[in-house]
């Protein structure tokens, strides 16, 4: 658990003001207290619209441990002329003899004339030689440009997109100018892994190459979620994909194999209220069939074939929880995952 020990304010003020009041806060808690120093791993600038900044602090007071090193929060309300600005620190409670380690937040209140000096005002602010993430949830992709430069990974959620297609298409060219951590991926974590776990064995293994049918289900507005999964299979397992036809509610199509096609079903589930998976099945030629679905407590298992009874068994804590996404999303920022891009291109080929 963290306590904030120092503040600072001031009302129309300027970047470098903000950034020698920062230096001043961390030494004077330095000079009280040698077992402090400041943590020194992530940037993390956040465009938010004010109207939504309780919503987003209550997101990231969510994250736990992956709190990023200092968070930089452009506060956004377009009457806004001046700039005014709220810094401060946090230490995590520790035992007589550890190093205590030092949180900064910095809120910057912004208008729409500042839109054009964004990098200006962000500049200073974030700590050098440490990489910065960036992170727009209201979307302002011309706030999210404007600042790119400042970054080296963007933190996005496709599921926030209307359109699945679109949702895709913004990833990949984000893509292309910085590391994108996408929360829509992360949310299919704990099914890739349970799949591939499930198909670990070595008796399984085979049975990977036999593939015929992929059934998804989904929440409504989380297309893109199961567009990741399939990506992530055809990538792995070296599929040609066909873009998908149907409308949100229903999509179908087919992968093609070396000598088989695989039948490719996504399914809306009307039930489910939160976002990403509601259920996973995949079938083989020899007609065994592996399943999961969201259930109470973790993942609902089953196993199959022909002349056997099937086996079902849950899974605990598989998912994360929403606020457990974010905080591996910003987890995510200082590492590289290589599963995704390939994902996302399959992803957008299915979208077509």
């Amino acid at each position: 658990m963290s306590r904030t020990d120092a503040v600072w304010s001031e009302r129309d003020t300027t970047p470098d003001a903000i950034e020698n009041a920062l230096r001043q806060l961390l030494a004077e808690r330095h000079a009280e207290n040698e077992g402090v120093a400041p943590a020194r791993a992530l940037n993390m600038v956040a465009f938010v619209e004010r109207a939504w900044s309780g919503e987003i602090a209550n997101r990231m007071r969510g994250v736990g441990r992956y709190h990023a090193s200092r968070l930089i929060v452009l506060s956004f309300d377009p009457d806004r002329e001046r700039l005014d600005a709220r810094a401060s620190i946090a230490s995590e409670d520790t035992r007589p003899g550890e190093i205590s380690l030092l949180r900064e937040t910095v809120v910057v209140e912004i208008g729409r004339r500042h839109l054009d000096d964004l990098t200006t005002i962000a500049d200073p602010l974030v700590v050098s030689d440490m990489p910065t993430l960036l992170w727009s949830p209201h979307g302002h992709p011309e706030a999210l440009d404007g600042l790119l430069p400042l970054a080296q990974a963007i933190l996005v959620d496709s599921v926030d997109e209307p359109d699945f297609r679109e949702a895709a298409q913004r990833a990949g060219e984000l893509s292309k100018r910085a590391y994108v951590v996408d929360l829509a991926w992360l949310r299919s974590t704990p099914w890739r892994e349970r799949i591939a776990a499930a198909f670990d064995p070595q008796e399984m293994r085979e049975e990977l190459r036999r593939v015929v049918s992929v059934e998804i289900s989904h929440h409504h507005e989380s297309t893109i979620v199961a567009m990741l999964l399939v990506g992530w299979l055809a990538s792995r397992l070296r599929w040609r994909v066909n873009p998908l036809h149907g409308d949100d509610g229903e999509l179908s199509g087919t992968a093609k194999a070396r000598r088989r096609a695989i039948e490719l079903q996504l399914r809306c589930d009307p039930k489910l209220d939160v976002p990403g998976l509601a259920s996973v099945r995949l079938k083989t030629a020899g007609g065994r069939h592996v399943s999961f679905e969201r259930g109470a407590g973790g993942l609902r298992t089953g196993r199959g074939a022909p002349g056997v009874p099937e086996r079902s068994w849950t899974i605990l804590g598989a998912s994360r929880g929403e606020g457990g996404i974010l905080g591996e999303g910003i987890r995510q920022a200082l590492l590289r995952d290589p599963t995704y891009e390939p994902a996302l291109r399959a992803a957008q080929e299915l979208t077509g």
